[in-house]
């Protein structure tokens, strides 16, 4: 490293320390950030979700249907009712997540085998439990009618493999990989973070430059740096990358394990992609604040930057399946390459040889925007400038 280099490393060091609008949003927020995440999400995910059963059929069979619906860990039943109508204005005010409905003379049409029909209403305006409420009944139920189909076949005579064999002709197996729970915490939580470290990075990088001219600090920034916009604009970025790094270590060493039972979220791989994203947040956050010197015009233009990033992203909704023209917008965001790399370093456990696409768009940030700051901040830090400044 050049002497200058690191003389600029240290001076910006000095200054993220000091003043407050860089300490309060790269070394306070972060962590109290991530507290209140994992504080939001603190039970994983959703179990005993008030479920309401309206048992018309009034049986034995139906009473067993219900117990063992309560022993998943998505339903909990904490209603009765009596007719559609008290079922749907339970649905509407909240009072329950969902319901079953078992008609009448159900046990007598399962033991002849006529079509039985029960009902599964899910409010699907909370996605995901209704969709766990949905597996859980389905599972429950289908299993519950083939053993009373079998239970008939068994005692007619029949041996109990054929008997098996003929109520399921079909064995089915299903297996959800890489968040098989559907943990709120687990999948969440580190998406978001990445999502907030991204907008802070970009949002405070984009003073680093334009806010040496309102401190008055420009002539102390020329001679640490030898007049040398690369010298500066470097020197700047490696102190904005200890501040992540030191970030990093907080949340994922630290504060994580504390609050989300135990697990960490460091591995090599992971540190290697968080490490790409917040190089090219900075260089973003850099080229921002050479060609603005407006502060605040900067910073508007970080936060329309930034704040559409998660949505774009592909986190919660693939990105295939948007208009042909977000999908380019999204590639022109940090965080859309290191999503899809999270996925697959964090969620999949694969190694860094495949998101090797994504390291590399990532690092294309850094390319461009480091260059393009420099060739820019070099007019700033021209003699005659810094001692108009």
């Amino acid at each position: 490293m050049r002497p200058a280099i690191f003389k600029v490393m240290i001076r910006e060091w000095k200054r993220i320390l000091t003043f407050p609008v860089y300490y309060i949003a790269m070394l306070v927020l972060p962590p109290v950030l991530c507290l209140l995440y994992a504080g939001i999400y603190n039970k994983h995910f959703a179990k005993d979700l008030p479920v309401a059963i309206w048992d018309e059929a009034n049986s034995p069979l139906s009473r067993q249907f219900t117990f063992m619906l309560e022993q998943t860990e998505s339903i909990h039943i904490t209603q009765q009712v009596h007719s559609e109508g008290e079922l749907q204005a339970m649905l509407h005010s909240g009072t329950v997540m969902g319901a079953i409905h078992f008609p009448r003379r159900m046990d007598e049409h399962i033991k002849s085998r006529r079509p039985v029909y029960v009902t599964i209403y899910t409010n699907v305006s909370y996605l995901v439990p209704a969709k766990l409420l949905y597996k859980d009944a389905a599972q429950v139920l289908l299993t519950a009618a083939a053993g009373v189909q079998l239970q008939k076949l068994v005692k007619t005579g029949m041996p109990a493999g054929k008997a098996m064999a003929l109520v399921m002709p079909v064995q089915l197996q299903s297996f959800t990989l890489y968040n098989p729970r559907y943990d709120y915490q687990q999948y969440l939580v580190p998406g978001v973070i990445a999502v907030a470290m991204q907008m802070m990075m970009i949002m405070v990088v984009a003073l680093a430059l334009n806010y040496e001219q309102k401190t008055g600090s420009l002539e102390a920034l020329y001679e640490a740096s030898n007049g040398s916009a690369s010298n500066a604009v470097m020197g700047k970025s490696l102190a904005y990358l200890g501040v992540a790094w030191l970030d990093y270590m907080i949340i994922t060493l630290i504060i994580y394990p504390l609050f989300a039972s135990g697990a960490q979220l460091f591995s090599w791989g992971l540190f290697t992609i968080f490490t790409l994203l917040m190089l090219a947040c900075i260089s973003v956050g850099m080229m921002v604040s050479a060609i603005f010197k407006d502060l605040l015009l900067a910073c508007d233009v970080g936060i329309f930057y930034t704040s559409p990033a998660f949505v774009f992203s592909g986190f919660t909704f693939p990105r295939w399946g948007m208009p042909w023209y977000d999908q380019y917008y999204a590639m022109i965001m940090p965080l859309t390459p290191f999503v899809d790399a999270f996925f697959k370093v964090y969620f999949m456990d694969l190694p860094l040889r495949y998101v090797r696409l994504e390291m590399a768009h990532m690092l294309l940030f850094t390319v461009v925007g480091l260059p393009v700051a420099i060739l820019l901040f070099q007019r700033t830090l021209q003699p005659s400038t810094v001692q108009h400044a």
